[in-house]
């Protein structure tokens, strides 16, 4: 899978938010067997497909749960990364993620064109450069790194 080449995913925890149909967070979770994989999905529907792919799969450390990410706290940290796909609200999100109750390292996050210069504008996150998803015109991969708290 192409985030997985692109970014150092071997082992940790992650926090997929609005998996939806599970991408990325099944696909990074087969890619990467090592990783411990938190599915997070709201729609009742959406998350009973979840854990009967993970069922039928058998993922070991892989947990789907039926919630909005905004309520999620120590049943999840602490988390190396944080990755959605077609979630937007970015502010809110990455405020969540760099919060003492889920304190992500990383984010990985599926953009459009338009919202790259948005959120490499919100504080606390260091971005690396947007890698362009191959056959897509405007969507690219940005990676981000969590700042230090000042002390």
């Amino acid at each position: 899978m192409y985030a997985a080449a692109a970014v150092p995913l071997e082992s940790g925890r992650l926090a997929d938010v609005g998996s939806g149909g599970g991408f990325p967070g099944l696909a990074l979770k087969i890619a990467r067997p090592d990783l411990q994989v938190f599915l997070i999905e709201s729609n009742v529907k959406k998350a009973t497909f979840l854990a009967e792919v993970v069922r039928e799969l058998e993922l070991a450390d892989t947990r789907v749960l039926v919630s909005r990410y905004e309520e999620l706290g120590e049943e999840i940290a602490p988390l190396d990364f944080v990755s959605s796909r077609a979630l937007g609200e970015f502010d809110r999100f990455l405020s969540w993620a760099r919060s003492e109750r889920v304190p992500a390292g990383r984010a990985i996050l599926w953009v459009g064109g338009r919202d790259v210069d948005e959120i490499k504008k919100i504080a606390g996150w260091t971005w690396q450069q947007p890698i362009s998803i191959p056959h897509s015109l405007q969507r690219f991969l940005l990676v981000g790194s969590r700042q230090a708290e000042p002390q």
